[in-house]
């Protein structure tokens, strides 16, 4: 019994580690982590780049294909028009591979860059990446000054894009 008990303690003890090690440690204020990541098909982007032109919507999904990360780039995929017309950027981000992401393009039809953070860089400076190894469901409005406006988890994935189009032009 003293074994059964000693074995569930260190279980517990590493879910423990796990969890609190992949807690967000960025918030709102913070400057936001410059980087630089491909698309599926090859092209750079640079947060930075952005630095001074508009706010940033970045977002974090887990992997491409399943049902909730389809419903959120097909929000973003819809309303895309409003976001070019307020010139307001939005970068997806998962640990998925080039492959997977153009497959994910391809089978919706996304019209908006997804980039490829496969070795998880990007992901573990951001404080997204779950106990799994997937990114978090997360997103970071990023104002012009390349600060940190406002970090959400999100849970209302129907409406995700609204929300954060809306956030994102009021920091205009």
């Amino acid at each position: 019994m003293l074994k059964i008990i000693s074995i569930f303690a260190m279980v517990v003890a590493i879910i423990y580690v796990i969890f609190a090690q992949t807690d967000m440690k960025l918030k709102a204020g913070d400057k936001a982590p410059d980087f630089t990541l491909q698309d599926a098909f090859g092209k750079s982007y640079k947060l930075s780049s952005y630095k001074g032109k508009s706010p940033v919507i970045v977002y974090f999904y887990p992997k491409a294909g399943t049902s909730g990360c389809t419903k959120e780039a097909c929000g973003i995929r819809d309303d895309w028009s409003k976001f070019k017309q307020n010139n307001i950027p939005v970068l997806g981000i998962s640990v998925d591979d080039k492959p997977a992401i153009k497959k994910f393009i391809d089978d919706y039809k996304l019209n908006f860059p997804l980039l490829s953070d496969a070795d998880k860089k990007v992901s573990k400076e951001y404080g997204v990446v779950g106990m799994l190894g997937y990114d978090k469901r997360v997103t970071f409005i990023i104002d012009k000054n390349s600060k940190i406006a406002d970090v959400m988890e999100v849970k209302d994935i129907a409406n995700h894009s609204k929300t954060v189009l809306e956030k994102a032009i009021a920091l205009k």
